[in-house]
């Protein structure tokens, strides 16, 4: 989210880069790894503009002599992509309401892992809003995607999108509790293509156990 510490990175790979070569080794390639940070959740800082990232690169790896190479990653694919869900029941609580989705912690991995934040946001808005904790049906306590939210209000059988889950969501997946990978839905404008398919829990349930145990 700041140029600041990616500078002073690049500018002591530069070092390196004149020590390796004058031990005589040959470099033509430079990876500069992943570029610019995005912004979850709102009061985060707006990161600088990929222009602002190319000007500062230019500037520092100037005179190299060697072909650069950048990972964006999140920058590109993190806001191109949503995690449909629907909102099994409510379940009142001490304080606040409990909003559980049909979406679990094995299919978005990132709130449970490191507490990333990711808007939830209804599908159809009311124009109400409460202050609710979203979880997933597994029973995990980290099966957790938000407390104390401020969010759309939304009823049993509503749909409910979270954001910003284009990046590290669909490849963090997995199958755990024998829950089905979820399928992923390619959109582009009124184009629309199955990317990932959703593995049925018939041809789960055939891997296991083995006929010699039963």
């Amino acid at each position: 989210m700041s140029l600041g510490p990616l500078e002073a990175a690049f500018i002591r790979l530069g070092e390196v880069l004149e020590e390796v070569r004058d031990a005589g080794h040959e470099i033509r390639l430079v990876d500069f790894g992943g570029g610019l940070g995005v912004p979850h959740g709102p009061g985060q800082p707006q990161p600088p503009t990929p222009e602002d990232y190319g000007a500062m690169v230019r500037r520092v790896a100037n005179g190299w002599n060697a072909r650069l190479i950048f990972e964006p990653g999140r920058l590109i694919v993190a806001n191109a992509g949503v995690l449909l869900t629907r909102v099994i029941r409510i379940k009142p609580g001490a304080r606040h309401p409990w909003i559980i989705v049909d979406a679990a912690m094995n299919d978005l991995m990132r709130p449970a892992l490191y507490d990333a934040f990711h808007s939830i946001e209804a599908v159809a808005p009311n124009g109400a809003t409460t202050i609710a904790n979203v979880v997933g049906p597994v029973c995990e306590s980290g099966d957790t995607f938000a407390m104390t939210r401020e969010m759309d209000a939304v009823a049993t059988g509503d749909l409910v999108i979270f954001r910003t889950a284009g990046a590290y969501g669909a490849a963090m997946s997995n199958g755990y509790n024998s829950r089905p990978l979820t399928p992923e839905v390619l959109v582009d404008s009124g184009s629309w293509a199955l990317v990932r398919r959703r593995v049925e829990i018939d041809a789960l349930a055939a891997c296991e156990p083995p006929e010699w145990l039963a």
